[in-house]
């Protein structure tokens, strides 16, 4: 984390975050709690909210359905910069974009295919974008792969490779003529969101964080009906969801944000390419976790802890004063 130590100290904020320690011990417990300089929202899906165990802890009770854990990025950076920044974080797990702007979402908690959260149903929550005020600062948000239908797409997948071998694409072949035009709703959705979150908080900057490396380059690396990585899903599949699915979303991601002056991708694909749910160094689960947990093909803790290198640097960058 250096270099968002060596920003802090050019914005003239290190002094601040270390007084603590510099000062004598019995005068710090008499001291009150200094407010945050920035008012930070964190917005997103499962990918921000963190969901899985191999992501850390539920930290909310009564559960929300959300499943927020403490080892997700947006609370490795309150770990970090909460003198800074005052976080609210509302993302939560299967939101869609839609979500986020206007829908009230009715949360899944820990449900896989087959196995309902035994504490649902939960309660809806509200649009995220509630949580955004007029004098918010900072807009974190991670959002598109379920309006994309990713997750649908995977269970998809390894339905249709069972008994493949592992060898054609019979994936690609059923679904890719509808990818195009999910691709388009997702970015019609998300212009939307940009514009309503500019509406709510109009002097916020909004950083729009991508999506990291899922699938290798090289999908001979993954093995087939290995349930640790993707299970029945064919190479010809991996290769079709790699390039036509995942990397497009991002490209869409990207051009959305392109378009609003207060908005800024943060790419994480690139850092995280050596390190995908098929490589020996994984930041992203398979349909099981190391540890046999249901897991759906999520980042793991050092896949949050790249992501909050990366956005915490985007987050020091946006509110930097500019010459």
């Amino acid at each position: 984390m250096a270099k968002f130590r060596t920003r802090l100290a050019l914005l003239g904020s290190a002094a601040a975050l270390t007084a603590g320690a510099l000062a004598p011990a019995q005068l710090v417990g008499a001291q009150p709690a200094a407010a945050a300089d920035y008012d930070w929202v964190a917005l997103g899906d499962s990918y921000t909210a963190g969901v899985i165990q191999a992501a850390g802890d539920t930290f909310e009770f009564p559960r929300d359905g959300c499943e927020r854990t403490d080892r997700s990025y947006p609370q490795v950076i309150d770990r970090d910069l909460g003198s800074f920044f005052e976080l609210t974080n509302v993302s939560c797990g299967a939101a869609t974009i839609k979500d986020v702007t206007s829908n009230a979402q009715v949360p899944i908690g820990r449900s896989v295919p087959g196995q309902p959260d035994p504490d649902a149903p939960f309660a809806p929550v509200p649009p995220q974008s509630d949580a955004v005020k007029s004098g918010t600062d900072l807009i974190t948000i991670g959002v598109g792969g379920n309006t994309l239908g990713f997750g649908d797409l995977l269970f998809k997948c390894l339905e249709l490779g069972q008994g493949a071998g592992g060898v054609g694409t019979p994936c690609k072949d059923e679904l890719a003529a509808s990818i195009p035009a999910k691709l388009t709703e997702v970015g019609k959705d998300y212009d939307e969101m940009l514009a309503k979150l500019h509406e709510k908080g109009p002097h916020a900057k909004i950083l729009a964080i991508g999506y990291p490396t899922v699938i290798p380059k090289d999908t001979s690396k993954c093995r087939y009906n290995d349930i640790h990585q993707f299970f029945s899903i064919t190479s010809g599949d991996l290769d079709w969801l790699r390039q036509d699915v995942l990397e497009p979303l991002n490209k869409t991601i990207e051009k959305s944000a392109g378009t609003q002056d207060s908005a800024t991708f943060v790419n994480l694909y690139d850092s995280s390419e050596k390190h995908s749910v098929c490589d020996a160094s994984k930041w992203v689960e398979g349909v099981l976790d190391s540890d046999n947990r249901p897991a759906l093909v999520h980042p793991n803790a050092k896949g949050h802890l790249n992501a909050a290198d990366h956005i915490t640097s985007a987050m020091l960058n946006a509110i930097a004063p500019k010459n």
